[in-house]
């Protein structure tokens, strides 16, 4: 029986030590900062709409969606069109970053909206 036990307790470490570089902690901190110096906080708000739907309805929406994180880098780096409350459509700003399209950040960024 003690041989069962070192078996599974040996699978269960190798698999928590492949699967923790799969694992991405979220900055919430450089999250927030880079979406101030991007003025997303004008349009956007964690909880409650405004020009553009709040932070919390986009994680819901998006909830168990295996193409998630990619559909929402797409949007906020390739300028496509957003539609207002009011019906009429305009490109979304494309976040920029120092350095210039560091993808780690906007992946930290997504990654946090959809944490909400």
């Amino acid at each position: 029986m003690s041989i069962n036990f070192n078996r599974a307790s040996l699978l269960a470490a190798a698999v928590l030590c492949f699967a923790a570089p799969l694992v991405h902690a979220v900055d919430e901190e450089a999250a927030k900062s880079l979406a101030r110096q991007n003025n997303c906080f004008k349009c956007h708000a964690i909880d409650k709409d405004k020009d553009g739907p709040a932070w919390k309805k986009v994680a819901e929406k998006y909830k168990g969606k295996a193409d998630a994180e990619a559909h929402l880098i797409n949007h906020v780096t390739s300028g496509e069109k957003a539609k207002f409350p009011d019906g009429h459509e305009e490109e979304h700003k494309i976040v920029k970053t120092s350095p210039p399209k560091d993808a780690a950040q906007v992946k930290n960024l997504v990654d946090w909206i959809l944490s909400l």
